[in-house]
């Protein structure tokens, strides 16, 4: 469930709901992060994908989920050690619960560029946060969307959530789960702004093309930028801007 019932004003209304999830890797807390209820265990994997903390094949997420208690439980090794402090993300934010500043420089620097293509239009770019099917959203003005698309804009798979970054995650663990990454050829759209998490997501996931409705960061220019990932914001109507990665553009 997204969303529940909330009174203001003696009207009843629709609010997006937000709770902990605890993600547990060989019985051990690894992670907590503020999430809206619903395709946990694709939120699980794909946070461990998308972290770099595993490798994004042959993975389990082990008995079933304890959903009454927020657990989920993912059975993996890790290919790398996070800091020693556990994980902490709010739903705004990501990146700002990290253990340690040094999370960052660690995840970033091995990060290869992506692969070439696909080749989009430029009108195709601008108009795919138009095709976001989000009833969340629709219900209670509260819920981020992350979209997989085809370079000619077929919607592949759509995830809401409180946290932009979640509603990536969970794109991400879907396609992992699935045996479905790296994400060559295709495209990740967000109905937010572009924030460095999301490219460093992006990247991970090896989606060469990530465009989203707000305004990119500058920190999230320079990875995209330096990943060779093509980056696109303010992406509405007939408008889009073209940061970096012109090379897959046309028109």
């Amino acid at each position: 469930m997204l969303h529940t019932a909330a009174h203001h004003d003696g009207v009843v209304d629709r609010v997006a709901i937000e709770e902990p999830l605890e993600i547990r890797v060989g019985g051990a807390a690894l992670a907590v992060t503020m999430r809206t209820p619903g395709h946990d265990e694709e939120l699980a994997v794909g946070f461990l994908v998308s972290e770099g903390l595993i490798a994004a094949g042959f993975v389990s997420t082990g008995p079933p989920a304890d959903l009454a208690a927020n657990i989920v439980e993912v059975e993996v090794e890790l290919v790398r050690t996070p800091d020693a402090r556990r994980f902490y993300a709010t739903s705004s934010c990501g990146i700002c619960g990290k253990g340690a500043l040094e999370e960052v420089a660690v995840l970033a620097a091995p990060l290869p560029p992506v692969a070439d293509g696909p080749r989009v239009q430029r009108a195709l770019l601008a108009g795919l946060p138009e095709r976001l099917v989000q009833p969340g959203f629709a219900a209670t003005g509260g819920l981020h969307a992350t979209g997989l698309f085809t370079g000619d804009g077929e919607a592949l798979l759509v995830r809401e959530d409180v946290g932009r970054h979640n509603a990536m995650d969970k794109v991400i663990g879907r396609r992992a789960l699935d045996g479905a990454l790296p994400l060559h050829g295709l495209v990740l759209c967000v109905s937010g702004r572009l924030s460095f998490e999301l490219v460093q997501k992006a990247v991970v996931a090896g989606a060469p093309v990530l465009v989203g409705a707000g305004a990119p960061t500058s920190l999230a220019i320079a990875l995209a930028a330096e990943r060779r990932l093509t980056l696109a914001g303010f992406a509405r109507g007939s408008r889009v801007n073209l940061y970096t990665g012109a090379e897959r553009v046309m028109g």
